[in-house]
């Protein structure tokens, strides 16, 4: 469904070769140690964990059967399976194989080559909504009959209601799906329904080989993890740090397993369920529930605070300025002279309002700062590039008011746009905020002056480029690069 449907970034022999590594892996080591061959279901599970957590990052949407990066897939497998066999105490493994490997990867390997699946996947259409019935279904289904429901319903719960207080603060993180930062109720909403965290409450905190194995204790278990894994996103301001945050958590809570047992150990009797969780919070008298209920309530206000502070990084980005000192915006540019916007299927794809209003606003924003380029090379004025240029861009446009400061020559160009087509950029930088192209030719005026302002040459030729634009802080879209084709 999700290569097919929902445009996974992941191919068929980097699945294939994931499961088949693991499988041959933990088929060779059960052999070894027992001396009978076994169907290997639980490699196969890690290996089928690490293909739809893990993704190459040059490996694109529909790219079905490309072979790029799979010795990550294949190589991640392996190594997390064989932490089952190598990292063990009490004649247990400690971790979750497929989150362990993973998370290992992920830190020691760095976003530039590989990054985890994103926290939303697509807009919410048949086929996500199918998507959701499957992975809920599923997951109720599986935890249900393992009596770990509770567990997963009380980690969703407690995250939500963290992220809640984080998204209150003015938390904002830049994803790879939506163009400009998510923020505030936005961010919220989309962790607190992401299939992705669906997936690690459901099938990867529940491993019953990874967690406490009382029932009150996985409660308990599964309430804290929840507590830690809002505080290891809240610094975030990137989605591959939040997601690596949240994987983590769970890296570090799986060693304290036999620790919740000891404490959370059931008496005779006892329900050992949430229920007896909370008797045993409140107490069973009036005088010790109060004392009780304040604790309670003063961890849950430090809590809440810990999560604010520790989100500090992460706080909404200043506003851009549109003006310099108090003055009116420097220059205007003839809307009315731009061609209506051809808007291209990859931009709907994205978490993005996509309208006429929107996408002309953008161009405009376009023609704006390819003027302010002119002006700032007219003006020799660098702090104007600001307002237009970023990336890479903003280097090459200051290196040429050096040079104009040096010749006395101020060349400037004057862009006339015969097509204008608004596409998602062609990218491989990891997860970092989605970029916007305009495809466009026309023609350029080159108008060189010299530092008395006349007028030296003039010329024209035509154009096809391609601007990539991002909207680096504010409200403003600021072209980073131009690649002429």
């Amino acid at each position: 469904m999700g290569i097919v449907w929902l445009g996974f970034e992941v191919s068929v022999p980097q699945v294939v070769l994931a499961i088949v590594t693991a499988a041959l892996i933990d088929v060779t080591l059960t052999y070894a140690r027992t001396g009978r061959l076994v169907w290997p279901a639980s490699g196969m599970l890690t290996g089928s964990g690490v293909a739809l957590i893990l993704r190459h990052v040059g490996t694109g949407a529909g790219e079905y059967w490309s072979w790029t990066g799979w010795y990550w897939f294949a190589g991640v497998a392996g190594v997390s399976v064989l932490t089952k066999y190598l990292v063990r105490w009490r004649d247990d493994h400690i971790f979750n194989p497929s989150n362990v490997g993973l998370v290992a990867a992920f830190l020691l390997v760095g976003g530039e080559t590989i990054e985890p699946l994103d926290f939303w996947w697509a807009p919410l259409d048949f086929s996500m909504v199918l998507t959701y019935c499957v992975i809920i279904g599923g997951g109720v289904a599986i935890t249900r009959r393992l009596r770990l429901l509770e567990m997963a319903l009380v980690f969703w719960v407690i995250l939500v209601s963290g992220l809640g207080v984080l998204a209150a603060s003015g938390h904002c993180m830049i994803a790879t799906w939506s163009p400009t930062p998510v923020c505030d109720a936005d961010f919220w909403t989309t962790l607190a329904t992401s299939p992705e965290i669906l997936i690690f409450l459901f099938f990867m905190i529940t491993d019953p080989k990874t967690i406490p194995t009382g029932r009150l204790a996985r409660v308990a278990f599964a309430a804290s993890l929840a507590v830690l894994a809002t505080l290891l996103i809240a610094p975030n301001a990137t989605e591959y740090g939040a997601k690596v945050g949240l994987l983590g958590s769970l890296v570090l809570w799986s060693p304290l397993r036999w620790a919740f047992d000891k404490a959370f150990a059931a008496r005779p009797g006892e329900d050992t369920g949430l229920r007896e969780l909370l008797a045993r919070l409140t107490g069973r008298d009036s005088a010790r529930a109060f004392a009780r209920g304040v604790a309670v309530g003063s961890l849950a206000v430090l809590v809440a605070v810990a999560i604010v502070f520790a989100g500090d990084p992460a706080r909404r980005p200043a506003e851009a300025a549109v003006s310099r000192n108090g003055a009116p915006f420097p220059i205007e540019v003839d809307v009315q002279s731009l061609p209506i916007v051809t808007i291209d299927d990859s931009v709907r794809r994205l978490d993005f309002t996509v309208d006429d209003s929107t996408v002309r606003a953008i161009a405009v924003m376009l023609a704006e700062n390819l003027a302010l380029e002119a002006e700032a090379l007219r003006t020799v004025d660098a702090s104007l590039l600001a307002l237009a240029t970023g990336g890479e861009r903003l280097p090459e446009m200051q290196a040429r008011i050096d040079d104009a400061v040096t010749t006395g020559q101020r060349a400037t160009d004057r862009y006339e746009f015969g097509s204008l087509t608004l596409r998602l950029a062609d990218e491989s930088e990891g997860q970092t905020s989605a970029a916007l192209a305009f495809d466009a030719d026309g023609t350029i005026e080159t108008v060189v002056v010299d530092t008395q302002g006349e007028t030296i040459e003039t010329s024209t030729r035509s154009f096809t480029s391609t601007f990539v634009m991002r909207q680096l802080a504010g409200d403003r879209w600021l072209v980073v690069t131009e690649i002429t084709r």
